[in-house]
């Protein structure tokens, strides 16, 4: 699957409330009360990410996770990665700050 452009991430990001490009990686930083309530959260994004046979790179902080998805065997952001964050956005939608 190709690589998407600066432009194609760019576009796409305006539709994906939450997420940011950062180290040429999709993100999503998630907070939870506690960290039973974050690793209840990591494994229903196993249970999507093994849906979509695609694997977000998962790091857990106490009651943070963040979520990072490139598609590393394509080399960079591509349709697969911008697919599975709306998925997580369908799923988990971003808390509006206010």
């Amino acid at each position: 699957m190709p690589k998407l452009t600066q432009t194609e991430i760019t576009a796409a990001l305006q539709t994906l409330p939450g997420w940011q490009l950062s180290e040429e990686k999709l993100i999503h930083d998630y907070n939870f009360p506690d960290f039973a309530a974050a690793m209840a959260f990591v494994n229903q994004v196993a249970t999507l990410a093994e849906s979509a046979n695609h694997h977000p790179d998962i790091d857990i902080r106490y009651n943070k996770v963040r979520l990072a998805l490139v598609s590393h065997d394509s080399g960079g952001i591509t349709r697969r990665d911008i697919k599975f964050a709306t998925s997580m956005n369908e799923a988990f939608p971003p808390q509006r700050e206010g």
